[in-house]
């Protein structure tokens, strides 16, 4: 007879309890750790006892030796990188998906999660007004969704050629030449590097950070073989977005295929008075995303949209007599992402859509660039302040003068911990980036990190 839920009772009890009391801590809590990897290595690390432990007794000691290592990243006080909380919808959804335990590679063998990602995907492609026959993967981060979509890439650009990458590979084949903004997200490089296309030709872009298509022109008429553009939905140190219709129309004169990276910014294309920063973005060939950062579901939800679906099938997809096909002809989840086995990290996407609709999707995003133009605006007021960037989205870039004061900042702030701000490199100039991505980031969380900048900088002059 089977022990049905019996065994997982004690465990899941504890772990809800616990996950309980962690989101209510938030609101309050220091935003950075209080432990370092090394020391809580000592507490979790060693060698494996002989006797096991309990479940239950599993989710107390992680769960009790863990909080002084954990970061409040969902907290609406953390402006970190470009890192989102969870909805509460998504985060329901992340639980049932583990408890389903699913492996979503074929529509015959999970049918349920198998649709829900499929019906997930046709939304994202309505709502952000990308072409109607676009294919969706989900996979594990942005990376990992320009990895995919370059893959695809790579697949189109060399059959349109004649060269079979699937049975030759790349070696002795046309050399595709890629070409990127100066200011792309360093996981387009990594991207580049995993489909073995190696090191991109660079655009020179503006103080922003957009792509010059005049410079694109004339980069992209200096050599010969098949052609790679990648363009930029969101910089990461401005916000701003890179002249899409103006580009792409200089890559279609070149028979370029254009790739989107748009890990955040892409969703700005749901938003109507947001809709001149994604003009013509609809026209590239695809495009990469993630959903854990501006729509707010847990890690682990990156979507790869292409436009080819075959390209897509062709670079991703694989045929064997034990994976069972649904319908024949029909694409599996499997043919679209880099594995075979997976959990169904689309379920959550879903959850969040359906729990949002299309004016929630539009008002959270328009939240987070609103939240941003505020804490511009009160702290371009603030003596000793520079915004440096065009705050057109969701991010700020801060500098306090010379370098080593906006070093000494940065780092007041995180040790005060009332707030959490990443530092950077932008224009020659160290800085603070502030990165409002939070669907629960409050005014109430504005006066708070306006405060925060405000002690810091006292305390540094002082």
């Amino acid at each position: 007879m089977s022990a049905g839920s019996e065994p997982y009772r004690e465990a899941l009890e504890a772990a809800s309890r616990h996950a309980t009391e962690w989101l209510d801590s938030l609101p309050g809590r220091h935003v950075g750790p209080k432990k370092t990897a090394a020391e809580l290595l000592e507490v979790f690390g060693g060698p494996l006892q002989h006797e096991g432990m309990a479940a239950a007794d599993v989710v107390e000691y992680l769960a009790t030796h863990a909080e002084p290592g954990l970061m409040a990243m969902p907290s609406g006080r953390f402006f970190g990188w470009v890192m989102g909380g969870t909805l509460p919808a998504a985060l329901a959804a992340d639980w049932m998906v583990s408890a389903w335990d699913q492996n979503t590679g074929m529509r015959y063998a999970t049918p349920a999660a198998a649709a829900i990602e499929e019906a997930a995907g046709d939304w994202i492609v309505e709502l952000l007004g990308l072409p109607p026959e676009s294919d969706v993967g989900f996979v594990t981060g942005a990376t990992m969704a320009n990895f995919t979509s370059l893959a695809a890439a790579r697949w189109r650009l060399l059959t349109n050629v004649g060269w079979d990458v699937d049975a030759d590979g790349l070696a002795g084949g046309p050399r595709i030449r890629c070409v990127v903004g100066q200011e792309r997200h360093a996981s387009v490089d990594l991207a580049l590097r995993y489909v073995g296309l190696g090191t991109p030709v660079i655009v020179p872009s503006d103080r922003q950070g957009r792509i010059i298509p005049a410079e694109l022109d004339r980069v992209l008429g200096e050599g010969t073989g098949p052609l790679l553009v990648c363009l930029q939905a969101g910089n990461l140190h401005s916000g701003a977005f890179d002249p899409f219709s103006e580009a792409i129309s200089v890559a279609r004169k070149h028979d370029a295929w254009v790739h989107v990276d748009g890990a955040f910014g892409l969703w700005a294309a749901a938003v109507p008075e947001l809709s001149a920063l994604t003009e013509g973005v609809d026209l590239a060939d695809s495009w990469a995303t993630d959903a854990h950062k501006s729509l707010n579901v847990a890690y682990d939800c990156g979507i790869a949209v292409v436009k080819d679906a075959m390209a897509l099938r062709r670079a991703m997809g694989v045929s064997t007599s034990y994976l069972i096909q649904d319908v024949e002809g029909s694409a599996d989840p499997f043919d679209k992402v880099p594995e075979l086995s997976r959990r169904a990290r689309g379920v959550p996407v879903w959850a969040a859509l359906k729990s949002l609709g299309k004016e929630g999707v539009a008002e959270q995003i328009r939240r987070l660039a609103n939240r941003a133009a505020q804490l511009a605006g009160r702290l371009s007021a603030v003596g000793g302040v520079e915004v440096l960037n065009d705050v057109d989205y969701t991010q700020v870039s801060l500098a306090f003068g010379d370098d080593a004061t906006t070093r000494a900042v940065t780092a007041r702030i995180i040790a005060d911990g009332h707030v959490w701000m990443s530092g950077s490199r932008w224009q020659g100039k160290d800085i603070l980036r502030i990165s409002v991505s939070n669907w629960s980031t409050s005014e109430e969380d504005v006066n708070v990190a306006v405060a925060a900048i405000e002690s810091a900088i006292a305390a540094v002059r002082s």
